[in-house]
């Protein structure tokens, strides 16, 4: 898989997770940087409280230096259960954000709202030599 066929199928996981508008922003992102750090996990919500966590998981996410994509969706599957997808410049970027006061406030505020968690997976996003 070349770099465009790697990217356009992290846009594809993109797409059924947000509005077009964020698409098309998260699509020139990705163009600019080559993510070289990514994370996938689970959280479970308290019950009937999905909707409450989502929106405080996306507070303040778009300013947060190295970060390349912050994805949040709802699992299909689990009524309380969402899957958040990141991707960033560099392992050390995603350590720094867990410090940025609005990461730190959402943590908080969120921190109730959890039941638990499930697959969690750290990956190095690839792409072939010449793409």
């Amino acid at each position: 898989m070349n770099r465009r066929e790697h990217l356009a199928a992290l846009l594809a996981v993109a797409a059924a997770l947000l509005p077009a508008s964020e698409l098309r922003a998260l699509e020139a992102k990705m163009e600019e940087a080559e993510p070289q750090y990514g994370l996938l996990g689970q959280m479970m919500a308290q019950p009937g409280k999905r909707a409450e966590l989502v929106a405080i998981l996306s507070e303040g996410t778009g300013a947060m230096p190295g970060n390349i994509a912050y994805l949040v969706g709802e699992d299909s599957a689990n009524a309380d259960a969402i899957w958040i997808v990141e991707l960033w410049t560099s392992r050390e970027a995603h350590a720094d954000s867990l410090k940025l006061p609005a990461v730190q406030d959402a943590i908080k505020k969120g921190r109730p709202l959890i039941a638990g968690f499930g697959t969690r997976a750290e990956f190095k996003p690839v792409a072939k030599a010449g793409a």
